[in-house]
């Protein structure tokens, strides 16, 4: 009996098993979605409100790579009243030399305000001048023009900094295990250097038809009944070539204002797929999107988690960082 009990026991856990890697199998097959769409030039007055042409630089840091290759570069959206956020990134996962050997750098991509402020502004260069790591461009600020920020985020690194090997776009309220991230990265090898996009995974979306939603997309916008497979927002990793490929697929791509699904539009015209960021078997989604209570094991396996204020993430940032640290 207990060998029959062992052998129904082995014979579920191999189904389950199968049944996962199904799972992922369909997060990243294009055979669910239709074939790629035809480029059709998307009308001037349109592609002009994402395009970096239409804006100039306030703050830049164009040598930034120059003579370098850096192995990743962290673009973070932050706004201009942001300064708690940018400090508790430079003492934690932002911080410089955090690996030895592996050669990191940190962004901050900014807007302006609707309204200007000459105090915030003057503070903000003090700033720039200081650490050297504030881009800032003349559009404004906003949550519905994020798609601008991340377009000129790809621009950016498609202009100053090709010679990385990847670049990261992770929100300013993220914990980022930068250990294992790059740990992660060296074990996907050379598959990993060319149209690759790793991340949490969005691949049954649908847009939202209500007005008061607050991901509300008109039918005019985007007839559209699903969306493609896209990455979360709240952070993801890409092979620094899709840079210019994303900022050149942008121009078959009438804009919304929803920027990982705007992403993800692009690379649907570029027959990209992104990858979905998993271990054992998909179990553990190593791109946490939802906010999870600290605990030092669970957050040393995964690569980010969302949802932190500047304070909680430095408490959290020593406590994981403390020497006497097992799992």
């Amino acid at each position: 009996m207990r060998k029959r009990s062992r052998f129904k026991l082995l014979t579920y856990l191999a189904v389950a098993g199968l049944i996962t890697l199904l799972v992922i199998f369909a997060f990243n097959s294009t055979v669910l979605w239709p074939s790629l769409p035809k480029k059709t030039p998307t009308p001037k007055n349109l592609h002009d409100v994402i395009s970096p042409s239409t804006y100039r630089f306030i703050l830049n840091q164009p040598e930034l790579c120059e003579n370098k290759s850096p192995f990743l570069v962290l673009m973070i959206p932050v706004t201009i009243n942001g300064r708690e956020a940018r400090t508790a990134i430079r003492k934690t996962w932002g911080q410089y030399g955090l690996i030895p050997g592996v050669n990191i750098l940190h962004l901050f991509i900014i807007g302006q305000p609707a309204q200007s402020d000459p105090v915030l502004q003057e503070h903000l260069e003090r700033e720039s001048k200081e650490y050297g790591d504030i881009i800032q461009m003349d559009f404004v600020d906003s949550y519905h023009n994020l798609t601008i920020k991340t377009m000129m985020m790809m621009n950016w690194i498609a202009t100053y900094c090709q010679g990385a090997w990847y670049t990261m776009k992770i929100d300013a309220d993220v914990f980022l295990n930068v250990r294992y991230l790059v740990d992660y990265l060296h074990d996907q090898g050379e598959s990993s250097r060319k149209d690759y996009i790793t991340g949490s995974v969005i691949s049954d979306a649908v847009p939202h038809r209500e007005s008061f939603n607050k991901w509300y997309i008109p039918e005019d916008l985007y007839p559209g009944t699903w969306y493609p497979p896209y990455v979360s927002g709240a952070a993801y990793v890409f092979s620094t070539d899709l840079a210019r490929k994303i900022s050149w697929a942008s121009r078959f791509v009438r804009p919304i204002p929803l920027e990982d699904v705007y992403v993800g539009m692009c690379l649907h015209v570029l027959g990209v797929k992104p990858f979905y960021a998993t271990r054992f078997l998909g179990l553990r989604n190593l791109f946490e999107v939802r906010r999870l209570d600290y605990e030092r094991c669970t957050f040393s396996k995964r690569i980010v988690v969302n949802g932190f204020k500047p304070q909680n993430l430095l408490h959290i940032w020593h406590d994981f960082q403390k020497s006497e640290f097992t799992c």
